[in-house]
């Protein structure tokens, strides 16, 4: 079975090849000179590595897990395997929901592999793979605090709702609540330490990292919406410009959907209630 997987894999990004040279015959020459010389397919198997962004900080995704020091989620192991396809190393480059965007367009990562929301705010400025992950937003509170036990008691007078600067929770938030304040939390500061603090009410993530504080934190109390409030698709992404790279890691998304490693790997990490067929 691994020989039959190999082979499919490799037949499917030799396809992906002859779409980019065929992709290459039609396109004006004005645009051609404006190409780099090298594609980032070459660059990295030139090198022997591919360069993957990652927030370490991201549980079941692509998360440094304190006991064991290695990084460990379904992106760490996708991410590998993306690699492993390609014949090169996967080297795991750290960032965050901040500055994610000005590594990949500063040419410090190849691609970042993090369940990163897609929005309009973010396209305007990389390229989003096909999604594979879908999630909606949930609250984080204490079960001891008597102030908010359902959704409609977050957005009221004096309460404060932390969110990760720099992820798609920010912008959100600022657009729906009306009477609660926002505090926007950046590392090193965590959300959760700014909840037990008491400096914040509560917190908005998303599904991966409510997982994590259920299983960590025994005062942990998460508020679902009675209706979706903002279901997001996740995806890679890579520098704009670059449409045959962009293709190659489409290739690779629909690849691992449909040779059944995006729900193994969903799987061992507790998200196969949120990935997209």
């Amino acid at each position: 079975m691994p020989g039959i997987l190999s082979l499919m894999h490799a037949i499917v990004y030799s396809l992906v090849g002859l779409l980019i040279l065929l992709m290459a015959c039609v396109v004006a020459p004005s645009d051609i000179t404006a190409q780099p010389a090298t594609s980032r397919l070459e660059a990295v198997r030139t090198a022997g590595e591919l360069r993957i962004c990652i927030w370490p900080a991201y549980f079941a995704v692509s998360y440094l897990n304190p006991r064991t020091n290695r990084l460990e989620g379904i992106d760490i192991d996708l991410a590998g395997q993306f690699a492993a396809d390609l014949g090169v190393r996967a080297t795991f480059v750290d960032t965050s929901f901040v500055d994610f965007m000005d590594v990949l367009e500063n040419d410090r990562c190849d691609v970042a592999m993090f369940a990163i929301g897609v929005t309009q705010e973010r396209s305007r400025r990389i390229a989003f793979s096909a999604p594979y992950l879908k999630s909606d937003i949930y609250a984080v509170t204490t079960k001891s605090q008597q102030r908010i036990k359902a959704w409609k008691d977050i957005d009221q007078p004096g309460v404060v709702v932390a969110v990760q600067r720099g992820t798609y929770m920010e912008p959100l938030m600022s657009r729906l609540l009306k009477q609660a304040q926002i505090l926007s939390v950046a590392p090193p500061r965590t959300r959760e330490a700014e909840i037990q603090a008491g400096r914040a009410d509560v917190f908005i993530s998303d599904y991966p990292y409510t997982r994590r504080m259920l299983l960590f934190y025994d005062w942990t109390l998460v508020i679902e919406a009675p209706a979706p409030i903002a279901p997001t698709n996740y995806a890679y992404a890579v520098k704009q410009g670059d449409p045959a790279w962009l293709a190659l890691v489409d290739a690779f998304v629909a690849a691992i959907k449909k040779d059944g490693r995006l729900a193994q790997a969903a799987a061992r990490h507790g998200l196969s209630a949120i990935i997209v067929p």
